[in-house]
């Protein structure tokens, strides 16, 4: 499945586990299945290929918002559509929304904004600009 506007999607399957006493998926989880989705959304992105300015870049989530639509459930499965919402001088936005997979409909909205920290003073150092263009690349 598609969704306008994002470049990327993953799917998988909601574990028992992952379900709670009423039989939906538990609020936590939303912001793990974001994490999924971002985690794969990077290796699709292949920014290692840029080398250092990439593999030594440190991004640190500030804020992360979940806006619940309706829960998932046991064995639903779940497509995970990711994109940068939004680059700043040293902050990115990234945006997944979770959909079910077979009917498409929305079930909640993840923002998750990270700021590009320097490590040894952990404080906010502007995006490399390789960085920039290859995120800019993707839709950003």
């Amino acid at each position: 499945m598609s969704r306008p506007g994002f470049p990327f999607s993953t799917r998988f399957r909601v574990r028992y586990s992952e379900i709670d006493g009423q039989k939906i998926v538990f609020n936590s989880r939303y912001l793990e299945y974001a994490d999924v989705g971002l985690t794969e959304f990077w290796r699709w992105a292949d920014l290692a290929r840029l080398g250092p300015e990439w593999m030594e870049a440190e991004f640190n989530v500030v804020r992360a918002q979940v806006e619940y639509k309706r829960p998932f459930r046991f064995d639903d499965l779940v497509e995970v559509f990711v994109r940068v919402e939004r680059l700043g001088n040293s902050s990115m936005t990234m945006r997944a929304d979770l959909c079910h997979a077979e009917t498409g409909d929305l079930h909640a909205e993840v923002e998750l904004v990270s700021v590009h920290l320097d490590l040894d003073t952990r404080r906010p150092k502007p995006i490399p600009e390789a960085v920039r263009a290859a995120l800019l690349a993707i839709g950003a």
